[in-house]
């Protein structure tokens, strides 16, 4: 009987790995994604169009991709919160076995923009959609000069 509740804990822990896996999988492949992105965008753009408009385009995927990076890491906090549960738990009670749902821990790991704004997500998309801000801002500021000019 112990060594059955053993391989049930074993597999349900297995389950939950793998869930953990697939989240930080998909969080590097939205960062790749992101970095390749970027490149392909600057290196075929070159004269062809102008500078604001790249970073026009660049900016939305830039900040879809860091909503989306962080909705990954958000869930892989939870899952590694059921992890923890499990561990501690399960040897207590057969209570959500094999409850694969992390939701119930979502307040224990903030909110989707508070995990958006954690250091490394604010370095890693912050520093170029920031960037792009600026380059943006630069240009309307510039736009909206020259047309005072020209109407003085």
């Amino acid at each position: 009987m112990e060594n059955e509740r053993q391989i049930i804990l074993h597999k349900e822990i297995d389950l939950i790995q793998d869930c953990i896996k697939r989240m930080s999988n998909n969080s590097f492949l939205i960062k790749g994604w992101t970095v390749s992105l970027i490149a392909v965008v600057l290196a075929l753009a070159k004269d062809k169009v102008d500078f604001f408009y790249i970073c026009l385009i660049l900016l939305v995927p830039i900040i879809g991709f860091w909503y989306l990076d962080s909705f990954f890491l958000r869930t892989e906090r939870m899952y590694r919160k059921m992890y923890d549960w499990v561990i501690e738990n399960r040897k207590i009670s057969d209570d959500r076995m094999y409850d694969l749902n992390p939701n119930r821990y979502a307040q224990e790991v903030g909110s989707p923009i508070s995990v958006m704004f954690s250091k490394t997500l604010k370095v890693f998309f912050g520093i170029p959609a920031l960037v792009l801000l600026i380059i943006i801002t630069y240009y309307l500021i510039n736009i909206i000069c020259c047309n005072c000019l020209i109407v003085n």
